[in-house]
């Protein structure tokens, strides 16, 4: 053995998620990882030598389960304010629309977030990821969308980057330009999309700024063709999409990402079998988000069987946003997909975690074999099943990200 393990964790139940199905459960199993990265996972009695030996820091977790880090792959958590007023107000009868046309809705949290300095941003989001943590995460994917212009985009992207850089996890940041239609480009909305082709995506790529490019294509945001017109020049700029895709209506989202190759499509609650069969040819993630589901109180589900007879890869994540999904826990957002969209707590937890790895382009974690990245949660449960059981409360009892702990402190 050419260096001692940096860390080796014994007596615990292993969730490795090793193969493609189930989740090959290794009981009184030992984890060990050396610079940031996984070099053991099995049985106790498979260890090479004896544990002390092998690693500088060992010890014993009395049972404890533990699965890889959980991975939120779509959240808008950096922004400004919220919407708990509008809440109440459309539960007191008052339609969307309404609230919209008064100034409310997703105008009011680009006012409030282009109001905001970069600092105050980064003050009101922090707390957010840190409850994503909190609750298992260890990896999170943060969008822009709330600025509309571009300095606001950028100072989102950048307060994204400094939360990943402040909580020691990775953070993939999104530009998300077609949005909305700024109030300032209601009567232009050619030379607004023009705009975001043509300089706001070479300026988040210069910058360092975007590992991605997203888009809301629907009736109230932006059209199919508009979408290609973006994502085109998201692909000559090598950066990869996704796509806000057949959540309200099926306007053929699932297939317009499968066109580009996307990562993912996520909501898709009105996604035809052709878009299915096109996303399954092209290896493009369905993202599940039940926070905004019921958020939203709708009543169209996934389409839960025709996404597995075509074997495409299944993620559930958060959505946490201020209008439609206020949801500060992937893991109540499991519950949520097993209780509201029949997922199978083993395929909730994949989604959650090598699925999700997947719609964000990473390879290198959501599995619990050597190799891989030392992202790790470490449970109070005894069964897997438990993290989709249990609504509500703290079961996570330590996280390490790239093989280091982290703080908890939500």
């Amino acid at each position: 053995m050419n260096a001692r393990w940096d860390h080796l964790l014994l007596d615990c139940t292993l969730v490795t998620l090793a193969d493609d199905h189930g989740y090959d459960l290794i009981g009184h199993g030992a984890l060990g990882w050396r610079d940031g990265e996984i070099v053991f996972a099995g049985a106790i009695d498979d260890l090479p030598d004896k544990p002390d030996v092998l690693a500088r820091q060992v010890e014993s977790l009395h049972g404890a389960l533990i699965t890889p880090g959980l991975v939120d792959c779509h959240t808008h958590l950096v922004f400004a304010g919220d919407r708990a007023d509008e809440f109440e107000r459309r539960l007191q009868g008052e339609s969307y629309e309404a609230i919209a046309r008064a100034g409310g809705g997703i105008l009011s949290t680009v006012l409030a977030t282009r109001a905001a300095s970069e600092d105050e941003l980064f003050a009101q989001s922090l707390p957010r990821a840190r409850a994503l943590i909190a609750d298992g995460a260890t990896t999170l994917e943060i969008k822009s969308g709330y600025g509309l212009d571009l300095d606001t985009e950028l100072k989102m992207l950048r307060v994204a980057r400094r939360i990943g850089k402040e909580l020691d996890i990775t953070v993939r940041t999104t530009l998300l330009g077609l949005h909305a239609l700024p109030p300032e480009y209601r009567d232009r909305r050619d030379e607004y999309v023009t705009m975001v082709r043509e300089e706001w995506l070479p300026a988040a790529k210069r910058e360092g700024l975007a590992d991605a490019v997203d888009a809301f294509c629907e009736g109230i945001g932006f059209t199919p063709d508009e979408v290609r017109r973006v994502f085109g020049r998201a692909r000559e700029l090598n950066l990869p999409v996704k796509l806000h895709a057949d959540q309200l209506s099926g306007l053929g989202g699932g297939g317009l990402a499968a066109e580009h190759a996307a990562l993912s499509a996520d909501h898709l609650e009105c996604a035809g079998n052709e878009c299915i069969a096109a996303m399954a040819d092209a290896g493009t993630v369905a993202v599940l988000l039940p926070g905004s589901f019921y958020a939203l109180r709708e009543t169209r589900l996934p389409p839960m069987e025709a996404l597995r007879a075509r074997g495409v890869p299944i993620a559930v994540a958060t959505d946490l946003n201020p209008g439609t999904s206020p949801l500060r826990s992937l893991r109540l957002a499991i519950n949520l997909a097993c209780t509201l969209f029949g997922l199978t707590p083993e395929e909730a937890l994949r989604g959650a975690t090598v699925n999700a790895a997947r719609a964000l382009g990473l390879r290198d974690r959501g599995r619990l074999i050597p190799g891989q990245r030392a992202d790790v949660a470490v449970w109070n449960a005894h069964t897997p099943s438990e993290l989709a059981y249990w609504i509500g409360g703290s079961l996570l009892q330590r996280g390490f990200a790239g093989g280091r702990e982290l703080s908890l402190r939500a």
